[in-house]
């Protein structure tokens, strides 16, 4: 019993994905992917990084990046964790929306 209630704590965790895109998207976008930090890179690239309930949620942000029809560059998981709220920040060498 201990091995089942072990497995279901490690899957009620939300899990932290950082999705690549390849273009850049513009702050209309931040409602749409709410829960998600954008961060807008000097490369051109734009990074949607948070956290991500479960597969079902994750497939459904893809649908919505397919959507938008920006080259999807790479999906990559970070670890557990919770994003802050949505907010606007500039920095130097990139833009981020919270």
């Amino acid at each position: 019993m201990s091995d089942k209630q072990t497995f279901d704590e490690k899957h009620n965790q939300h899990q932290c994905y950082e999705i690549r895109l390849k273009g850049h998207l513009d702050d209309r976008w931040a409602e749409w992917f709410e829960g998600l930090t954008i961060t807008l890179e000097e490369d051109g690239d734009t990074l949607l990084t948070g956290p991500v309930i479960d597969q079902a949620a994750l497939h459904g942000l893809l649908k919505k990046v397919r959507d938008l029809g920006l080259p999807l560059v790479s999906v990559s998981p970070l670890g557990t964790g919770q994003a802050d709220k949505p907010d606007i920040k500039q920095k130097s060498d990139r833009t981020v929306w919270k």
